[in-house]
């Protein structure tokens, strides 16, 4: 560069190819080119710097394009586990009716057909809206009552607006489906489920408890690790982590030795 400049300078414009310097050059001195190598040295440096931050933010979209594609094909592989895991908890409900012969497992077919309705046409979206998870919800325990009879209860409310207000598709039903395996189908007495749904605002105010298989509260059973097992409960946990922000959810799990309680306190705008 410093030979290309000095060439076209002395040729093209004038002998003196270093007007600025301190005497008339018409020739190449070590001052002369020192100082053109530094001239030029700033030009070189802004140029590589800008090629270097283009490159660092090209590469840099590149990886959070990756994550979020990455984090993408998780939450999609954890939603389609959740449908095998429920729909093989609600045939052993129907094979459970259908080996006694039981009246009711028509009835619960048809409920399952409407649920199967759901998981195929309403959860491929990354958010559902509160109100028709609320009403599988509601169709999911239909069946339950249907299956069990006289032997369950279910006291269940819901307070607040629940309009205009949307939540991951599948996450509630896991801890639903926990609460009757573990609190239901594992007693021989009457049981009652409690369900609380509240929403204050921006976010929504989940309970439910269940009692504890009557063997386990015999044997004083505090384990919450072991009685926390599960695919549900595993995966419901992995998609809260990787499809919220940590501040917008809290999940607390609490074992009372007597009852099991699930408080999950999730944004829903």
């Amino acid at each position: 560069m410093v030979l290309l400049k000095f060439n076209l300078t002395y040729f093209l414009v004038s002998t003196d190819v270093w007007p600025e310097g301190p005497e008339v050059i018409n020739h190449l001195t070590v001052n002369y080119v020192v100082d053109m190598m530094i001239g030029e040295l700033y030009v070189i440096a802004f140029v590589a710097a800008i090629k270097i931050t283009f490159d660092w933010l090209e590469e840099n979209k590149r990886l959070t394009d990756l994550e979020k594609i990455q984090l993408e094909t998780e939450l999609q592989f954890l939603r389609a586990q959740v449908s095998p895991h429920f729909f093989l908890n609600t045939l052993n409900n129907i094979y459970a009716l259908s080996i006694t012969n039981s009246n009711k497992t028509s009835k619960v077919i048809i409920k399952l057909a409407g649920l199967l309705k759901y998981l195929l046409y309403e959860t491929k979206k990354k958010r559902q809206t509160l109100e028709n998870e609320l009403h599988f919800i509601e169709n999911y325990l239909e069946i339950e009552r249907i299956r069990h009879g006289n032997k369950l209860e279910i006291d269940m409310s819901i307070s607040g607006d629940i309009q205009n207000k949307t939540i991951a598709p599948m996450l509630l039903i896991s801890f639903i489906e926990n609460a009757f395996k573990h609190g239901v189908n594992k007693n021989i007495d009457k049981v009652r489920i409690s369900i609380n749904f509240k929403i204050i605002k921006n976010y929504l105010y989940f309970f439910i408890s269940n009692p504890k298989p009557q063997e386990l509260q015999k044997m004083g059973y505090i384990n919450t690790v072991k009685y926390e097992g599960g695919i549900g409960l595993r995966n419901v946990k992995k998609r809260l982590t990787l499809g919220y922000k940590d501040d917008d959810y809290l999940l607390k799990i609490d074992d009372l030795g007597e009852k099991f309680n699930v408080k999950l306190k999730i944004k829903v705008v």
